[in-house]
């Protein structure tokens, strides 16, 4: 090497040029090189975790699992989307929960009274935040006075609507001070119902009834469940470490008063976040995951395998809705009924989605949802939708007309990234020009935008799905009340509205059913909603992963009752 460079040197000016390029060349090479390995570390950790314990360590007790989207924050003052309560249910612990049965048991309150004014929960001296401070009445009474404060803008607000004020409060009428909860010393949960509320202990099982320690809040200054750190958890789990858009780590809290019996596994490494499903059957094949959900395509590979593939309704129900804001086209009733004449969740499940355990809609009420003594859909038949292009083409004229326009400008959908998200705004897309001639702009976001577009109006149609919050028809029945932010596109009619305060307040079921089969039949003869589908997961577990559940009430996947079994291989 040495004697190569003299006879360079010693060469003529060309040859010094050359070599002088040729310096920095290496040197130029060797930067690039650093700065790809920097950015593929950089990769590494986008993509995934770097503990390579594996997707099952019987030594330390611990999991590796993905999720399919970044937390927008974990705040649940303002939490309205399925991931962050994914992330709270295994964090935090409310005045009651949950058992992996699905029953309703006690969580920070050891007991509780319901009456037709009130409720009063009393609450165990064993519950600790994971500073060790204990959990108080007070924490209650803070976290429920943020939700229902206006300056907070929660969406989720109007679920607390049933407590004394909350509804005046969040329309800027009355203090917070004066919300319908009280303690009584740390340890008595005093609450006063605006109106009998016989579903009540059902709601405080939902994570908008979470409590707040107001010092530590504070002392965040904004930040609350932004970051890992500016959070206190009281739940089985800590949220010990959260790269954004990388990976979280959730440890199991040693304070947490029943940690004998939830909280098996020591750790959950969330190792992945992604939408891809590819990847994550990938990361489930080479051991890297726990679990994975299965689409149409992966299914006969699946087999091939001889994996044991069970199969989940998850309760959600997915539709389409227009925006009824000043301004906006489809405040147009012929209009909204064009689209929904031309709209066939049929073919659209079976012929373009074909998703295994997908149905096609057919009500803004699941299936599920119980009735005053059987299955509400069976007590209440939905009106029967018949697509119908022609009659489509008839609504969409007396439109123009009414509109007084030539032409129908562009209508935005808007629409997320996922897969199942793509095709079915292509499909719209497809169909609607299709049939009716109009043109579609997709609005793809991601999860994250999405949801703060939706809630800013920024569309004319948007696909948008619904879980439910707790166990009760109401949780679907209120989603187009007037006061509901969670109600994208603003819709308002006064009779669904009486039908929906009928739905809160009657203590007589076979009335409240009756309520809700009316705000079914308005929905869709005023063309709110075009249900598209019910959801359904195919999913495989890692044999050593036992007791993983999924819920129709509660998070998307819940780990708090899963523990490890080595010896199932």
């Amino acid at each position: 090497m040495t004697d190569e460079h003299v006879i360079i040197d010693s060469e003529s000016d060309f040859a010094r040029s050359a070599g002088k390029q040729l310096a920095a060349y290496m040197a130029y090479a060797m930067l690039a090189m650093f700065l790809l390995f920097f950015l593929l570390s950089e990769l590494a950790a986008m993509v995934g975790g770097s503990s390579g314990r594996g997707a099952i360590d019987g030594q330390s007790n611990a999991i590796t699992i993905a999720i399919r989207q970044e937390p927008p924050q974990l705040d649940h003052t303002r939490a309205s989307d399925s991931v962050s309560f994914t992330v709270l249910t295994h964090a935090m612990e409310g005045l009651l929960g949950y058992d992996n049965d699905n029953r309703l048991v006690p969580g920070v309150a050891e007991r509780w009274e319901i009456r037709a004014d009130g409720a009063t929960f009393w609450l165990r001296e064993e519950a600790r935040w994971s500073d060790g401070r204990p959990v108080t009445a007070h924490d209650f009474v803070f976290g429920w006075r943020k939700v229902v404060d206006p300056a907070t803008a929660s969406i989720y607000a109007f679920i607390m609507y049933p407590v004394e004020n909350a509804e005046a409060i969040n329309s800027g009428e009355l203090p917070v001070e004066t919300l319908g909860v009280r303690a009584v010393g740390d340890r008595v949960l005093e609450v006063s119902f605006e109106q009998p509320t016989p579903y009540f202990e059902k709601l405080v099982a939902f994570q908008t009834f979470l409590p707040v320690n107001e010092e530590f809040y504070e002392a965040t200054q904004g930040r609350y469940g932004a970051d890992a750190d500016q959070m206190l958890y009281n739940g089985p789990y800590v949220v010990s470490e959260w790269i954004h858009s990388a990976s979280m780590l959730w440890e199991k809290n040693p304070l947490y008063w029943n940690k004998d019996n939830v909280g098996f596994i020591n750790v959950i490494d969330v190792a992945y976040i992604t939408e891809d499903v590819n990847a994550k059957l990938n990361m489930f094949k080479d051991g890297q995951i726990g679990d994975t959900q299965l689409v149409a395509s992966m299914l006969p590979s699946a087999m091939e395998q001889r994996w044991n593939i069970e199969r989940f309704m998850e309760g959600s129900i997915f539709w389409v809705v227009s925006n009824f804001r000043d301004g906006r086209i489809t405040r147009n009733y012929n209009l909204r009924r064009a689209l929904q004449l031309s709209l066939d969740p049929v073919e659209f499940v079976y012929k373009v989605l074909k998703e295994p355990g997908y149905m096609p809609g057919t009500s803004m009420f699941p299936y599920w949802i119980k009735g005053a003594e059987g299955s509400f859909r069976q007590e209440h038949p939905p009106i029967e939708h018949i697509p119908d292009v022609e009659k489509a083409r008839e609504h969409l004229e007396l439109a123009r007309q009414e509109l007084g326009i030539d032409e129908f400008p562009p209508l935005v959908l808007l629409a997320d990234d996922t897969p199942v998200g793509s095709i079915t705004a292509e499909y719209l897309q497809a169909s609607f020009a299709r049939h009716l001639g109009l043109e579609i702009r997709i609005d793809k976001q991601i999860f994250k935008q999405r949801l703060l577009k939706a809630e800013a109006g920024e569309f004319d149609i948007l696909v948008n799905g619904w879980s439910p919050d707790y166990d009760d028809a109401l949780t679907f029945g209120d989603y187009f009340a007037s006061w509901n932010l969670s109600n994208r596109g603003r819709y308002s009619n006064a009779e669904l509205d009486r039908n929906v305060r009928i739905g809160q307040t009657s203590l007589d079921s076979a009335e409240r059913m009756r309520a809700f089969a009316e705000i079914q039949r308005i929905a869709y003869e005023d063309a709110v909603v075009m249900p598209l589908y019910e959801r359904g997961w195919s999913f495989v577990v890692d044999p050593r992963l036992k007791d993983f559940n999924r819920r129709v009430v509660g998070p998307e996947v819940d780990y708090r009752f899963a523990y490890i079994d080595v010896n199932d291989e």
